[in-house]
């Protein structure tokens, strides 16, 4: 992949970009000048706002027309946040009609939009995305894609469909857009640590953040703010955080695990105030070959951390991090390059498409690295193995059939305040 210095340049190159047309009804490049993209931030949050300022720093004719959220407070916070970024105040024009709130705010944000940027928790991923590319829009999407099988089945359903448009996707799983990642993953197909044997991947950190409850709080309000704390919300650890490290490794396979198992619990969480997930996770994923990952995953305080992905073969053994050493403990490799950021790379990539590049559809291999993740949390909560077959094909969804701010979770409190824990042996898949 070539450097996002370069990327820059062949954007801007109206020699190579004169004459390219795009799908009709969408901006293209004529006469050697980039018409204005217009985006729509959905999903209002640190991340979102983050995705738009890098939407926004890939060319002066980007710009920022309409902003969705669920609350208008996240709203604002993420509008004045963007105004303070410098170099790209003069490519906010949202005015006050086009501050959208709500459930369904995302239907009126993307209608105004040629790109749309999806940055809501997973749940709401499928329908925005179908929306979105039913419109006839581009679309970048943070990970996780869904929090369960049925919503996995309507993202590929949706990725096929803009195929089918010619509609560009990126999804935000950035570490296949980062120059050394891709630098490792060739060292590894060209055979520098010999076979692969196994992989290892972490993400201990500290806890996640938790918003207290206030007073006049619906159920709903309360679970939708507390995202990271509820399953159907954040679709567990293992695709909140770790999906980043293991999607790694399933893209040094070229392929996604066959069968998982896994222990999980509860160790720091207790409480009314900490929902229904569970705070740490070991996963064993078996692969066609016989390929194991062994992922670790833990959001306690005062615990070691580590994060990344480790990789062992018959030669040698290392990550990005850490180089690859031969099991002499001798370096035969470390990534020397400026390190760049990929955040801002995958939205050059994307931009550079829409623009006239090549075509970039990442919603296959994004959905199933989430539905990985998510075959490592029905492992672990149930204490079964999984197989990638059923899992995928399971039609238990964990979202509410109804989202509104009076309707009930599926996850609610008992007498005590306490939600219920999935229990190994006893929770079905």
């Amino acid at each position: 992949m070539e450097k996002s210095t370069s990327r820059r340049s062949f954007i801007k190159s109206s020699s190579l970009l004169a004459g390219s047309a795009l799908i009709s009804g969408f901006p293209s490049i004529q006469t050697g000048k980039e018409e204005m993209l217009k985006i729509a931030l959905i999903g209002s949050g640190k991340r979102g706002a983050g995705a738009a300022a890098q939407a926004l720093k890939t060319s002066k004719n980007v710009k920022l027309v309409a902003l969705a959220d669920t609350f208008r407070d996240q709203l604002d916070a993420a509008y004045h946040s963007l105004t303070r970024v410098p170099g790209i105040q003069d490519q906010i024009d949202v005015p006050e009609k086009h501050k959208f709130v709500g459930f369904d705010a995302y239907q009126k944000a993307t209608e105004l939009a040629d790109v749309v940027l999806l940055a809501t928790p997973a749940p709401f991923r499928p329908e925005h995305f179908r929306f979105a590319i039913e419109a006839g829009k581009h679309v970048f999407m943070e990970k996780p894609l869904a929090s369960d099988a049925p919503g996995i089945r309507l993202i590929l359903e949706t990725g096929e469909l803009a195929t089918k448009k010619g509609l560009n996707v990126v999804v935000g799983l950035q570490n296949r857009y980062d120059p050394g990642f891709q630098e490792m993953v060739k060292r590894i197909h060209d055979g520098m640590i010999g076979d692969l044997i196994s992989a290892s991947t972490y993400y201990n950190v500290g806890r996640v953040n938790l918003v207290p409850r206030q007073p006049g709080w619906t159920e709903m309000e309360y679970q939708v703010r507390n995202w990271r704390y509820f399953n159907w919300l954040w679709a567990g650890s293992p695709a909140g955080l770790q999906i980043h490290n293991d999607d790694v490794v399933n893209w040094v396979k070229g392929s996604f695990p066959v069968r998982v198992v896994g222990n999980g619990g509860r160790a720091s969480l207790h409480g009314p105030d900490h929902g229904d997930i569970y705070d740490h996770f070991y996963n064993e994923y078996e692969y066609e070959d016989g390929f194991k990952l062994n992922s670790q995953i833990r959001h306690i305080n005062g615990c070691w951390n580590k994060g990344g992905s480790e990789f062992y073969g018959t030669n040698g053994h290392g990550s990005l991090k850490d180089g690859f050493r031969d099991y002499k403990g001798n370096l035969i490799w470390k990534y020397a390059q400026k390190q760049e950021n990929p955040y801002q790379i995958e939205h050059d990539e994307l931009f550079a498409a829409i623009r006239g590049g090549k075509y970039i559809n990442d919603t296959e291999w994004g959905a199933k690295s989430t539905m990985a993740s998510i075959m490592g949390r029905m492992a672990s909560h149930s204490g079964q193995l999984i197989e990638w077959e059923k899992a995928l094909a399971s039609t238990e969804s964990i979202v509410p059939a109804k989202l509104a701010w009076d309707a009930p979770p599926l996850s609610l409190p008992d007498e005590n305040g306490n939600y219920r824990v999935p229990v190994p042996g006893i929770d079905k898949v």
